[in-house]
C-alpha cells in the first residue's frame, strides 16, 4: 500500500514513547531508577520534522522524568504522560491546534496504540509492532522501535511533502 497520499497532509506527528522512541525494554539500575535508551537519529529526525513545519507530540501511558527531559532537549512541547485514552488525547491536540484529523499521523507499536492509529489520518507502525497494529497501519517502518523508526517515518513524511531536501539543506548545508 502506498502511504504517500496520507503522508503528504501531515502537520502533526504524535507518537508513543516506549517501543517507538525506545526499544520497549524497561531497564532499572540497582537503586530502582529507570533507564531508557533513545536513538540519536530519532532526535535528529524530530528536529527535521519541526524545521519542516510538522508539530511533534509524545503521548504515553507511562510517566517518566526521562521522557520529559528528552522532550525538553528536542523542543517537543506536546508531551502527554499517563494517558490511557491516546485517541482522545490525539483528537484534543488536533482540535486545539486547529487541525483536521486527516493532517494527523500517529506512530505506535502495541495494542494500546490501536485506537490512536485508527483515529489518525495516517497510522504508522514500527517494524516490530504488534501484528494487529501493523495490519491497521497505512505505513510500517523498516526499522524497529528504538532503532531509528521515528527518523524513518519523519523522512517519509517530509519526502512525501517534497520538503525533505530543502529542510536538510537549511539545517545542515548542501
Amino acid at each position: 500500500m502506498d502511504a504517500t497520499p496520507c503522508l503528504k497532509r501531515i502537520r502533526l506527528l504524535a507518537m508513543d514513547v516506549d517501543g517507538v522512541l525506545t526499544d520497549g525494554r524497561l531497564i532499572y539500575d540497582t537503586q530502582g531508577r529507570e533507564l531508557k535508551a533513545f536513538h540519536i537519529r530519532d532526535g535528529l529526525g524530530i528536529r527535521l520534522a519541526q524545521a519542516g513545519g510538522v508539530v511533534v507530540a509524545f503521548i504515553t501511558a507511562r510517566e517518566s522524568a526521562l521522557v520529559a527531559g528528552r522532550a525538553w532537549e528536542l523542543g517537543v512541547e506536546e508531551v502527554h504522560q499517563n494517558v490511557l485514552d491516546k485517541a482522545g488525547r490525539l483528537r484534543e491536540i488536533a482540535q486545539r491546534r486547529g487541525l483536521d484529523m486527516a493532517e494527523v499521523a500517529y506512530l505506535g507499536d502495541d495494542l494500546n496504540d490501536l485506537r490512536a492509529v485508527q483515529a489518525a489520518g495516517c497510522g504508522i507502525a514500527v517494524a516490530d509492532a504488534a501484528p494487529e497494529l501493523r495490519a491497521l497501519a497505512d505505513h510500517v517502518t523498516v526499522a524497529p522501535g528504538g532503532h531509528g523508526a521515528v527518523r524513518e517515518a519523519i523522512t517519509a513524511i517530509l519526502q512525501a511533502q517534497g520538503t525533505y531536501d530543502r529542510v536538510v539543506r537549511e539545517l545542515y548545508g548542501p
